[in-house]
C-alpha cells in the first residue's frame, strides 16, 4: 500500500521489482487488496503486450491513513 500511496498507478511488474517479490507473493497480495477494494486494477496493452496497473481507491486511502495513525499512536505511547 505504501507504494500506492506515494504513486498514482504502478504497474504488476514495477511493484514486483520496487518490492522485491515474486509473481505468485506479489498477485496473492495484490488479489487481497482488491478484494477488500482498497486497490483497482486496470487492464491495458502497451503495444501487443498485456499490461496490468494498479493504483489506491478512495476506500484504500482512508485505510492506510488510518493504519499509519495508529501506528503514531503506538509509537508516541512507547515513548
Amino acid at each position: 500500500m505504501s507504494a500506492l500511496a506515494v504513486n498514482d498507478t504502478l504497474d504488476f511488474n514495477a511493484l514486483k521489482e520496487y518490492l522485491d517479490l515474486t509473481d505468485g507473493n506479489l498477485a496473492s497480495h495484490l488479489k487481497g487488496l482488491e478484494k477488500e477494494a482498497f486497490i483497482d486494477v486496470k487492464k491495458s496493452f502497451i503495444g501487443r503486450k498485456p499490461n496490468t496497473t494498479y493504483f489506491m481507491t478512495k476506500a484504500g486511502k482512508i485505510a492506510f491513513d488510518a493504519h499509519l495513525k495508529a501506528l503514531e499512536k503506538l509509537i508516541k505511547s512507547q515513548k
